[in-house]
């Protein structure tokens, strides 16, 4: 939604690509033929499930984003409940079960809103909401009969959701709902490897792949390499965490952004020659992984960071205003609110979610015995568990799959900033002015703190740095000069 021909890309190809199964309940599109306003796709769906018949009406959402382009229009959940055709959905007697999945974190103000408004003219019809945008595993329930479930992460989980107890309305035997057994959910967070597929399919590894399998494995392997995934800029001499260390340490992905990466870059620019100085801040939320040690590839750099943010730069900013805009974008006050009040959060989307649930910053819940349900992946004998998640959501501490020994997690700031062409903890004398360089996502959130810093600036003086080349290339260029393998493979 950030690039309009992204969003073109969605409604030329994503959404007929899913025949029908696509649904937009708040999202509009400029149509790129006719000019004309229209919904991405369908605001709803109504359809009956094929072996037991339940009659589900289902709807999908996006949260209160702001930051679209203007060939789009989101249209807030607030505003959304009270159109014409949310209510006439609503009004149909005939359903057993509604469906809201969307990218919204399941504890938001709008999942909230549309719970309320649904529930006010269904009091009694099961509701199951499906979450995303935090990137978490987490489970809320809102009533006996209203649950959510967000599995998140980034494809680490499989996320499994169960309902006994509904009413099969569409089928000739059906029971009514008011006779119909107590319901049941069940959630459980399957971790996303060979071995919790092989045990939940009741397979071992030579019975678990199957010829249609092959196939496809085949294919993802052939569209990979088409696509030069596999190509090795570099080998990370260690690994580098988002939240597993806290920042700033040596295993830091923003110390290492802050100390080497961005520095080291900015420096040999032709800007900085002249014994030009400059501050470069970049918010974290603008990595989306961790790096491992060992080989890193054209596919890690998409996975660490997967935006096409270049840097730009403001020249020239008096250095006492220029000082104290990192204070500004980390700290709570005037930005920090305007950011919360559009829904933008710097940080890394899991980091974000830990403002509404604190015991993400806490491991010191590990289980003292096995609940239910639950196994090492080794077994009960067999070596200790290794680190991995460990969820503690509304039902409780048993929705993980797998025992794990729980990862630390840290909180980060919003953003992080390098001085470039000087030491700031040793300079007797302040510089009279600098450069101010940022990832060009926060740029909106640059120019509101220098008006209040009293040093206001304009769209119109800033520029790109090195010929508008993103982050993500920035850091890769980095990672063949610093980290380059020179044809050899990385160590084991």
């Amino acid at each position: 939604m950030y690039k309009a021909n992204t969003a073109e890309g969605e409604y030329f190809h994503t959404v007929p690509d899913f025949k029908g199964n696509y649904l937009a309940s708040n999202l509009d599109i400029y149509n790129p033929e006719t000019g004309k306003r229209e919904p991405l796709a369908p605001r709803f769906k109504r359809f009956t499930t094929k072996n037991q018949g339940i009659r589900i009406l289902a709807f999908g959402f996006l949260f209160d984003f702001t930051g679209n382009a203007n060939n789009t229009v989101v249209q807030r959940v607030e505003d959304t409940v009270h159109e014409e055709w949310f209510t006439e959905a609503l009004k149909s007697q005939d359903i057993d079960l509604i469906i809201v999945f969307g990218h919204v974190d399941i504890r938001s103000e709008e999942y909230a809103l549309l719970f309320s408004t649904i529930r006010s003219m269904h009091w009694d019809t099961p509701i199951q909401f499906f979450g995303g945008h935090s990137h978490i595993r987490d489970y809320k329930i809102f009533d006996n009969k209203a649950v959510a479930l967000e599995s998140g992460r980034y494809m680490e989980t499989l996320g499994f959701m169960s309902i006994d107890g509904l009413s099969t309305g569409g089928t000739k035997d059906a029971t009514p709902l008011a006779q119909s057994p107590k319901l049941t959910f069940s959630r459980r967070y399957i971790d996303n490897n060979l071995y919790s597929l092989r045990h939940h399919s009741g397979k071992d590894a030579k019975e678990f792949a199957t010829d249609h399998g092959k196939k496809v494995s085949k294919a993802i392997g052939d569209a990979r390499a088409s696509l030069g995934l596999g190509k090795v800029y570099g080998c990370a001499p260690h690994d580098l965490w988002i939240s597993r260390r806290p920042y700033p340490h040596n295993e830091s992905i923003f110390t290492w952004i802050e100390e080497q990466l961005l520095p080291q870059t900015i420096e040999k620019s032709d800007r900085m020659q002249g014994g030009k100085k400059a501050f470069v801040i970049t918010n974290t939320g603008a990595i989306r992984f961790d790096i491992f040690k060992g080989a890193f590839t054209k596919d890690t750099k998409f996975l660490v960071s997967p935006f096409t943010s270049g840097i730009r730069y403001i020249k020239d900013v008096p250095y006492k205003a220029a000082s104290q805009v990192l204070k500004l974008l980390n700290n709570e006050g005037p930005i920090m609110l305007a950011m919360m009040e559009s829904n933008a959060f710097l940080q890394p989307p899991e980091v974000s979610a830990a403002r509404s649930r604190p015991q993400l910053l806490t491991s010191d819940f590990a289980f003292a015995k096995l609940p239910e349900g639950q196994a090492p992946l080794h077994g009960i004998d067999g070596p200790q568990p290794f680190p991995g998640y460990t969820t503690k959501d509304d039902a409780g501490a048993d929705g993980d799959d797998t025992i794990h020994e729980p990862i630390a997690f840290y909180n980060v700031p919003n953003c992080i900033q390098s001085a470039v062409g000087f030491d700031q903890s040793e300079t007797d004398v302040e510089p009279e002015t600098i450069d101010l360089m940022y990832n060009q996502f926060i740029e909106k959130w640059i120019l509101l703190a220098l008006e209040y810093l009293g040093a206001k600036r304009g769209l119109e003086d800033t520029e790109a740095f090195d010929n508008e080349k993103s982050f993500t290339d920035i850091m890769t260029e980095w990672v063949e000069e610093h980290w380059g393998s020179e044809g050899k493979k990385c160590e084991e």
